[in-house]
């Protein structure tokens, strides 16, 4: 009877342990969630209501409907900041992505001064993108820059074009200081990846006869999709958002005819100097659709080989 009476009083006490328990992890997880939904989603709701609006900021807001939607569709800078995000996202997918690969494939293998090589990559990571901006800024004057210096020297000063003035050239130049930040970022996840993979498989792939090329392609690249979905993601993100470094570098955001403008300018022209919120809110919105479509997918998909595994 005793035994009896402690185990109810133990299974009574652990389920009060318990209940204290949820009730922390609920107050716990209630404070975040209170200020997230209040410093996020509650702009961003209110954002997709004032992009139904015609507001300066100044006077009181007019309900326009899908009249934003409908303007923002036919206009042609807005085709070309499309043009240019797309530009953007294809050249960051493609170049950190490889590059960023590549170094760490070559990092991995325990070279002597590994730890200095990687801590110089990373580097610009660590630097904040207005300075990025402005240290490019002066390697692509057209006069004195370290650019053109270089190329006068191998040219004998033939070759000065201006970099940031010339609208066939001035999206690359912005894209050069992207890539050389992003670059180290890519780096450094996938040296993360390349640690977790078991010394045993590729060393179980060299027995069976696999050259360096085939024991990446076959055993490493494969054991890297994780990490090629994380970067993927976070690369996209990052491109679509793009803003920080057109801001300095062009000193009017949309560069020599436009050539620079994305979404992110886009919108902060419309809303902030133009004092057209409700058309800038416009824009957002559609940059938001297009994130969220690219976010949902790479949910779906990790929970989809959740389910499998």
């Amino acid at each position: 009877m005793t035994t009896l009476v402690r185990g109810v009083t133990k299974v009574f006490g652990r389920k009060r342990v318990l209940s204290r328990d949820r009730i922390t992890l609920v107050l716990f997880m209630a404070v975040p969630l209170l200020i997230y939904a209040i410093w996020v989603w509650g702009p961003a709701l209110a954002t997709v209501a004032i992009s139904f609006t015609r507001w300066d900021n100044v006077s009181a807001p007019q309900w326009i409907g899908l009249h934003n939607y409908t303007r923002l569709f036919q206009d042609p800078l807005f085709k070309q900041s499309l043009i240019n995000n797309f530009i953007w996202l294809v050249v960051f997918i493609t170049i950190p992505t490889t590059a960023g690969l590549a170094l760490a494939v070559i990092l991995d293998r325990k070279l002597k001064f590994t730890r200095l090589y990687q801590s110089a990559i990373y580097l610009p990571m660590v630097l904040s993108l207005p300075v990025i901006g402005l240290m490019f800024t002066w390697f692509f004057k057209p006069d004195d820059g370290l650019v053109n210096t270089l190329l006068g020297l191998i040219s004998h000063g033939n070759i000065s074009p201006g970099w940031l003035a010339d609208p066939h050239l001035a999206l690359a130049a912005v894209l050069t200081a992207a890539i050389w930040r992003h670059v180290g970022y890519v780096m450094v996840l996938y040296l993360a990846g390349l640690k977790g993979i078991d010394p045993a498989m590729r060393e179980a792939a060299v027995v069976d006869g696999a050259n360096e090329w085939q024991l990446f392609r076959r055993v490493t690249l494969p054991l890297l999709k994780p990490v090629t979905i994380i970067v993927l993601v976070i690369t996209i993100i990052e491109s679509l958002r793009a803003f920080d470094l057109v801001y300095v570098m062009t000193n009017g955001l949309e560069g020599p005819n436009h050539a620079t403008e994305l979404l992110a300018t886009m919108m902060f022209n419309a809303a902030i100097h133009n004092y057209e919120l409700g058309y800038g809110a416009a824009v957002a919105v559609i940059l938001l659709l297009i994130s969220l479509a690219f976010i949902i997918t790479y949910v779906a998909q990790v929970m989809r080989e959740e389910e499998e595994v």
